[in-house]
């Protein structure tokens, strides 16, 4: 699989992740569950890959440069 999360991307998704998760023992029990996003942000941070993006057809990394050997 191909990575499409640039390193920016990746650090704001992880940081907002970290932000809902801790956001979950603040919020009562309706909203509390929706701060569980916070772990499909990370877990996209830390594959640098994002389902979403792929079939927009956006990419935020830079493209992998061939290898002159």
């Amino acid at each position: 699989m191909e990575r499409n999360l640039g390193i920016i991307d990746r650090v704001v998704r992880a940081g907002i992740g970290v932000l809902l998760l801790g956001l979950y023992g603040a919020l009562s029990s309706p909203w509390r569950y929706l701060t569980l996003v916070g772990l499909v942000l990370i877990a996209t941070a830390i594959m640098g890959r994002c389902p979403l993006y792929q079939v927009a057809g956006i990419r935020t990394c830079r493209a992998s440069e061939p290898n002159h050997g």
